[in-house]
């Protein structure tokens, strides 16, 4: 005889899928790394605006810029959007009556708003639409993604024969999605300083050698904040590869 499971209706999960700021179901969730307690992300930013500690627990989050200790969570934004039906359609609707009425309509913004949702331009496009969907399909650029700020120090002093060949950067620093990978800080160092595409570099966190599949989280998280005398934002430090034989 087939077991019957008991059936679990949406309001038992309710404390686990709620902001606690809001009520309401959680949009694009947001957790805090500090305490791991987790709010829509546009109540949790509005709260730090005015105060650096968790509204639930009242930890100190940061001392400056707990907006650096947020992290989006997708996973769980994907669970809420199939536990309730029509939230997701409902979100997308709301967000693109919003920049109806807020986005500038310079430059096809709001066409590339739409597109960015998955949805119709605005006003139908021109006729088929089918030359320049291509090209602003993705223009995102991983924005919605966790933000981290990092300096970028040239280190000298390290004996090589190329040495000269690595300078500072003129703007040392940047602020990039968290899932950056170290090959992709040293692509973008080796386009900022004009190196050659054989020229190779190491990319340092504490003195340590970074692997190139290392993202800036991974490493601000396991090898910067673990230092209790490292202030924000966090340093990397460039250059020439050394080879050990």
């Amino acid at each position: 005889m087939a077991a019957t499971g008991r059936r679990h209706f949406v309001r038992d999960f309710n404390h686990f899928i709620t902001c606690y700021l809001c009520r309401g179901y959680l949009i694009k969730p947001t957790t805090v790394t500090e305490c791991l307690h987790t709010f829509c992300k546009s109540c949790i930013v509005q709260h730090f605006e005015d105060s650096n500690d968790c509204p639930k627990c009242g930890i100190q989050v940061h001392e400056t810029n707990p907006l650096e200790m947020l992290r989006l969570d997708n996973t769980l934004e994907e669970i809420i959007f199939k536990l309730v039906p029509g939230l997701r359609e409902r979100e997308e609707q709301q967000e693109l009556e919003f920049w109806r009425k807020n986005q500038p309509k310079e430059n096809g913004q709001e066409n590339l708003v739409c597109q960015r949702l998955g949805l119709p331009g605005i006003g139908g496009g021109d006729g088929d639409g089918g030359g320049d969907d291509e090209d602003g399909g993705d223009e995102d650029y991983h924005r919605s993604d966790p933000q981290i700020a990092i300096c970028l120090d040239c280190l000298r002093n390290t004996g090589q024969s190329g040495e000269s060949t690595v300078s500072d950067l003129m703007k040392r620093f940047i602020r990039c999605s968290s899932r950056v990978t170290v090959g992709t800080i040293k692509k973008f160092l080796s386009l900022k300083l004009k190196l050659p595409s054989s020229y190779e570099l190491d990319v340092l966190c504490n003195g340590e050698i970074m692997g190139r599949d290392h993202t800036l989280e991974f490493i601000y998280m396991t090898r910067w904040r673990l230092h209790g005398e490292n202030t924000y934002p966090m340093v990397l430090e460039y250059r020439p590869r050394i080879d050990f034989g």
